[in-house]
């Protein structure tokens, strides 16, 4: 689910050094217009979180196949999802969507079903990823990282330390405004609903206004809703505490030890982002190339190292330090994994009233 789902990379307005900004993030490697008919075979698109990018894996690939990469990274799903439907869906090869967003990509048609005889390192794949509810058999996806949502917060200011999701409106007065949430509809409705002892994605129209009302509630505490802009302002101590990602938590932990990480003991979600090929990609067969080169179990433990995401590749973890595969942000305990939901999809009845507190309460 995930930087926005997932990288500690700081927001900027204007040319960095080997960075540039574009109207879908920021591109790696030579700037140039979209061009939804190139078909090159030594060139490579993709659609990615920043998180899982860096020009150390650029190169590897390059140095490995002899395709340049030029990859665009997008903040959210939605906005993932709406550069599709503009059209532009149609410049990419390949597409980091998080797991609940296959399915609507599924049901849109806009997805190419993988030839999984050319895909290689599949038995490396965590048994409880190689299928899932959005994909049965995992014919159009493939997964790339995995993790949970839960609470970073600044253990030096925030005493006692937070537990569960009720902590929020328990400390609503000491946390006020210096509080972020993930701007995340079914993540922020879903963890509500796990405070309130429902399912992450309950289809009770009741419930669902149950936890819209405690969220209301919680508003006028909240700075905001951002999924990635809260990194910076907890690391400097403006925020104390802010609701994200593991592979996110992880990163600025590192950044400043006093922040830590929990998952709720009521119960948060478990998520797994993914690699798709869209149904109109320029360049297929140079899309499986770069698949297969990051699963590679090297090439996906020194993704896990660099990048400070968890990995569903096996064999990849086996070639993790011991220091790292100990690391309960990234890889948490048996016990606390079995309190943790996928975001599952809904019909569209209900995602639409999902989508409409959502508005009310954002939008207030």
């Amino acid at each position: 689910m995930h930087r926005s789902r997932r990288a500690f990379l700081q927001a900027a307005t204007g040319a960095l050094s080997g960075l540039t900004l574009s109207s879908c993030g920021w591109t790696l490697a030579e700037v140039r217009p979209l061009q939804p008919n190139a078909k090159t075979a030594n060139e490579l698109r993709i659609y990615t979180w920043s998180s899982y990018i860096d020009n150390a894996l650029l190169e590897g690939f390059r140095a490995q196949t002899g395709i340049r990469v030029i990859a665009d990274t997008f903040d959210s799903n939605e906005t993932m999802l709406a550069a599709f439907q503009a059209g532009k869906g149609a410049a990419y090869s390949v597409i980091y969507p998080s797991d609940y967003a296959v399915a609507k990509m599924i049901q849109l048609k806009l997805l190419q079903q993988l030839d999984l005889s050319r895909i290689q390192g599949l038995d490396n794949i965590l048994p409880k990823f190689q299928s899932s509810a959005h994909d049965p058999g995992n014919r159009y996806h493939v997964p790339i990282s995995w993790g949970t949502t839960g609470l970073i917060y600044n253990s030096v200011k925030l005493k006692p330390a937070p537990t569960d999701w009720s902590y929020l409106w328990a400390e609503q007065q000491t946390l006020s405004r210096r509080m972020t949430l993930i701007n995340d509809t079914r993540e922020v409705m879903g963890a509500t609903l796990r405070l309130l002892g429902y399912s992450y994605n309950s289809t009770n129209p009741q419930e669902i206004q149950q936890a819209y009302e405690k969220l209301a509630l919680l508003k006028p505490a909240i700075a905001s809703f951002t999924t990635d802009a809260w990194r910076d302002q907890l690391i400097a101590g403006d925020l104390l505490l802010a609701m994200g990602y593991s592979a996110d938590a992880m990163s600025v932990t590192l950044a400043n030890p006093d922040l830590k990480y929990v998952i709720p003991s009521s119960g948060t979600s478990l998520w797994s982002d993914t690699m798709v090929i869209p149904k109109n990609a320029p360049n297929p067969d140079v899309a499986y190339a770069w698949i297969n080169y990051v699963l590679q179990p090297s090439v996906a433990a020194q993704m896990t190292e660099r990048l400070n995401f968890a990995s569903p590749n096996q064999s990849a973890f086996d070639q993790l330090p011991a220091p790292l595969r100990n690391n309960e942000i990234l890889f948490p305990p048996e016990s606390l994994l079995t309190k943790c939901e996928g975001v599952a999809p809904v019909k569209a009845s209900i995602e639409e009233l999902y989508e409409k507190y959502w508005t009310q309460l954002t939008s207030s």
